[in-house]
């Protein structure tokens, strides 16, 4: 066994895990950043109007020019009282006349009186000051009454407070045999603030759980865990400062409150992944080398290549999110791209440094001794999956292809856009009121359309109540030089006819100078044109950019186009089965409009990984023993720990649908399930059944056995 320093290992890595510098190196960066923790805090979130919404939609246009309004801090709740049986009593419905002045008034801040300002209390189609003059709206079947109040909040946070102060006061004062609920757009929002509170330490503490937990059964040590989970839990928070440091100086991207769960979701399981491949041939090289010092320093060159790799190859993906038309979206690359890089530089420098100044009982009890035969030497499953492979590589390849293709099938049913009713896992009380409100009233009512111009209102009224569809319409603002009419439509809101009826609306209105047509189902038509803008602008990209990336890696062009077309055809059919999953297990009717972009993202250049991992070893392998052998040694050397890291990303992942939104369950559930096709079929049967069906055709135009010698640590 050698004891000198191996030819291999790269000068930079002896250096770093050498007896003198290797302490250092461990603990200056977690101090640094563990007082980067205490000292400097996440950047601060300024919240607009529009900061959500796809850049140069028209919906996107009618907010900001609403903003303009002297009154644009008020927002509006709807509040809805029911009979709990039966009809409401006039004595019911006399009690909440008299409560319904007082309580506008005092959420309006004593201004305005009954209606509050203009545009929340005073308008809304139906509502307060609308026909019959009433600021109480009884329904015709008599078994609801609601009316509008004004709510005046800079922030969501004070949003929250104000629409908790309005039903507090409604509980006190609430008649006998009725119920009351508050929505509208206030009532959502704070809806919507107060599932998401908490939420992220949810998140966080459930992934860390999880990986600990999967740490401990992979490396069967009482203590081994700990180290790797200390180093990318550090690097977690530090990337969450940097990253929001970062976007809150960046007019051009946005976040908001699920980036940061999904940002530690990536930076774990990609952190961990890494981790996995560095300790694992660290612990191989241990079987060959005395030092410890040199066993780190050759499993560190050998790991670099496919971590960086890797790194390199969901960076670029992510930054392609930063042409997406949401604010969002962009946020949501540019922080997790800061994240992939800090947590390959931690696991890459701190982890092999921290791992040396242990020795090697940190292993205990599995204490890895000079001698022992390697991975790749040794019987396994993974060796014995390889031969099995390997005596009918062709039968293999059209059975995986067979199977992947049945689950594909599921993909051509795919419908996007969820209601709003449907968007949450479990539904807020705002949302049920919304549900209960259309039942009573025209189903527009809790979310009308908004017509939003500098034109004259009252043509522009005129032009809006000549579309079929709309039951009323009526100007509700007139300030400073812009106008807005309200509309209720006859139809359900984020129905495909409530959609049809926004799209004539803005016809009607398209000759109108600085007209825009906003509302719930405005935005959400938006929303979809634009989703459908990115996809078809960035998933071409991202694959472009990994093709490249392993084309340089590889220095080959059969190897990574057959490894990227593996990797969408894993997509496909987790894309596929999911939707079986959704609609016929949990209900779903349909896929959130952002989902298949981020699934593909994240499968693609994550699920690329572990070929990645797989076919680099199985380059280093083929030097000395050809493409065949290569690629079976590679797979007995590398199953086990990428086995690991795919049960574990995969795992993260599903973590996800800790948080409340429908978006984020479906999106855990696809990555999930991606993660698992490709680790335990496509990079365990697929790909190295297509190395042995081309043999050396499978590294063309490159000669893997003459292109360089084969080092002398070489497995």
């Amino acid at each position: 066994m050698s004891s000198s320093q191996p030819s291999g290992a790269n000068r930079l890595a002896t250096l770093l895990t050498s007896r003198r510098l290797a302490w250092l190196v461990a603990l200056v960066p977690l101090v640094l950043a563990i007082g980067a923790l205490g000292f400097v805090s996440e950047g601060e979130r300024n919240t607009g109007p529009t900061d959500g919404m796809p850049v140069g939609f028209d919906s996107t246009d009618a907010v900001a020019l609403q903003a303009e309004l002297p009154e644009e801090e008020a927002s509006v709740a709807i509040v809805l009282w029911t009979a709990e049986e039966g009809e409401l009593s006039q004595e019911q419905l006399g009690a909440l006349e008299q409560q319904v002045g007082p309580l506008v008034a005092e959420m309006a801040g004593g201004e305005g009186g009954p209606g509050g300002p203009p545009g929340a209390g005073e308008g809304g189609p139906g509502g307060p000051g609308g026909p019959g003059g009433s600021p109480l709206q009884v329904a015709d079947d008599g078994t609801a009454a609601y009316t509008v109040v004004p709510v005046v909040a800079a922030t969501a946070s004070e949003n929250a407070d104000r629409v908790g102060e309005l039903r507090d006061l409604l509980a006190d004062e609430v008649p006998d045999g009725v119920e009351v609920q508050v929505t509208g757009p206030a009532g959502i929002q704070a809806d919507i603030a107060a599932v998401f509170e908490g939420a992220n330490f949810r998140l966080l503490a459930a992934t860390a759980s999880v990986v600990a937990l999967l740490l401990i059964i992979t490396y069967r040590s009482p203590v081994l865990w700990l180290v790797p989970l200390t180093v990318v839990g550090v690097a977690d928070r530090l990337a969450a400062i940097v990253a929001t440091q970062v976007m809150q100086r960046i007019d051009y991207v946005n976040w908001d409150e699920s980036t940061i769960g999904i940002l530690s979701v990536l930076v774990f399981g990609a952190g961990t992944n890494y981790a996995l491949l560095l300790i694992s041939r660290y612990r191989d090289e241990l079987k060959r080398h005395h030092s410890r010092h040199e066993a780190m320093a050759v499993a560190v060159t050998r790991t670099a290549e496919p971590v960086f790799a890797s790194a390199t190859t969901v960076v670029l993906g992510l930054l392609t999110l930063l042409l997406s038309v949401f604010p969002p979206t962009r946020g949501l690359g540019l922080a997790c791209a800061i994240g992939i890089l800090i947590a390959a530089l931690f696991v890459m420098v701190v982890l092999p440094a921290a791992l040396v100044v242990f020795g090697r009982w940190i292993f205990w009890p599995r204490v890895p001794r000079e001698g022992d035969p390697a991975l790749v030497d040794s019987k396994s499953i993974w060796r014995s999956v390889g031969s099995t492979v390997a005596k009918a590589p062709r039968a293999f390849v059209a059975g995986t292809l067979v199977v992947l293709a049945l689950m594909t099938v599921g993909l051509t049913q795919v419908t996007t856009g969820l209601e709003p009713s449907d968007q949450f896992l479990d539904t807020p009380e705002a949302i049920t009121a919304a549900d209960r409100l259309g039942e009573s009233f025209p189903a527009g009512t809790t979310d009308p359309v908004q017509v939003v111009t500098r034109a004259d209102a009252d043509d522009v009224l005129g032009a809006v109540e000549g579309v079929d569809g709309i039951a009323s319409a009526r100007v509700t603002t007139q300030e400073s030089g812009i106008a807005q009419v309200d509309a209720v439509l006859d139809a359900a809101p984020g129905s495909e006819a409530a959609r049809d009826t926004v799209a004539a609306v803005r016809d009607a209105v398209a000759d109108f100078d600085a007209t825009y047509v906003g509302g719930g189902d405005a935005e959400a038509l938006d929303e979809r044109e634009a989703s459908v803008r990115d996809r078809f602008l960035i998933l071409p990209l991202i694959l472009l950019l990994v093709l490249g990336a392993l084309f340089l890696l590889l220095r080959s062009f059969v190897a990574p186009v057959l490894l990227v077309l593996a990797v969408v055809a894993t997509y496909a059919a987790a894309m596929g089965t999911s939707w079986w999953i959704f609609t016929g297990v949990f209900g779903f009717e349909a896929m959130d409009v952002g989902v298949p972009l981020l699934a593909f993202l994240f499968l693609v250049a994550l699920g690329v990984d572990y070929s990645i991992f797989l076919v680099t070893r199985a380059k280093e392998e083929a030097r000395r023993h050809g493409t065949g052998p290569g690629m079976l040694r590679a797979l007995a050397a590398t199953g086990g720990v990428i086995t690991s890291a795919g049960i574990l990303l995969a795992a993260v992942f599903a973590v996800l649908g800790v948080l409340p939104l429908v978006v984020l369950a479906q999106l855990g559930a696809i990555i999930c399930l991606g993660v698992l096709l490709d680790t335990l079929v496509v990079r365990t049967v697929l790909v190295p059944s297509l190395a042995l069906t081309l043999g050396d055709r499978f590294w063309w135009p490159r000669r893997v056995r003459d292109a360089e010698p084969a080092p002398a640590d070489a497995a």
